[in-house]
């Protein structure tokens, strides 16, 4: 169990360093990489969370996958709860990793760059603000994603697994990440938002804890539900 916490804690950081970090490197002023896109960003996402894939092995790095595992009784449903926690503690650890490399770059965005824009490098938010339609897109990406997950993993050949997951994430990104950014996951958001809280980041914006909790924290439960519940009754996964 201690190793399951430390590999979800350190998988789940090392995503956020990839993830967050791109979004330094695309927003903050002086970076090489400022300007460079969505395409940029999402591509580095997919790409990380592969390596993390390939490093940590048999991890959720996602509280809505570990809730899909206990579903289907691959974890245990007392595990659920601390391991979901080791996954938010690694996005906050990964986003403070993340801010400290880009420390003299977020000083030198001050006043320049919209407070809204900074939070948004750390989490999600929407491009157009209508919750009940939010939630719904995180849902279903995050259904999609769980499902495509559990039906990648029947495929046993090694090494296969992380790459498809790495290109589900570039799909589901360029296919459904314009309108909410394609959390799809608790710990993706909710760590980074915590760790923009908490960093000595000057003019900082509210962090926007009703659309935190409500679109990326509760909606991709209940996708990651509904997948292991529909792959499991219709493919007969588990």
């Amino acid at each position: 169990m201690i190793h399951q916490l430390l590999a979800e804690f350190m998988g789940t950081a090392l995503m956020i360093v990839f993830g967050v970090g791109v979004h330094c490197d695309e927003v903050l002023k002086e970076t090489k990489y400022r300007g460079s896109g969505h395409i940029f960003a999402i591509t580095t996402w997919g790409f990380g969370i592969s390596i993390a894939l390939f490093i940590f092995g048999n991890v959720c790095i996602n509280p809505a996958m570990v809730l899909a595992q206990c579903v289907l009784g691959n974890i245990p449903w007392a595990h659920f709860v601390p391991l979901s926690l080791a996954e938010v503690l690694g996005g906050i650890i990964g986003a403070v990793i993340v801010y400290i490399m880009h420390a003299d770059h977020f000083k030198a965005s001050e006043g320049d760059i919209d407070p809204v824009v900074i939070r948004n490098i750390f989490s999600t938010a929407p491009g157009i603000r209508n919750l009940p339609r939010n939630f719904f897109v995180e849902f279903f990406a995050t259904f999609v994603f769980i499902a495509s997950i559990l039906a990648i993993s029947e495929v046993k050949t090694p090494g296969i697994v992380p790459i498809a997951v790495g290109l589900l994430v570039w799909a589901i990104g360029m296919g459904m990440g314009g309108t909410t950014g394609f959390a799809m996951n608790l710990a993706r958001d909710m760590g980074p938002r915590i760790a923009h809280a908490i960093l000595p980041i000057k003019n900082k914006a509210n962090s926007d804890w009703q659309y935190g909790i409500l679109v990326p924290g509760i909606a991709p439960f209940l996708g990651g539900l509904c997948a292991a519940l529909f792959m499991h009754g219709f493919f007969g996964i588990s």
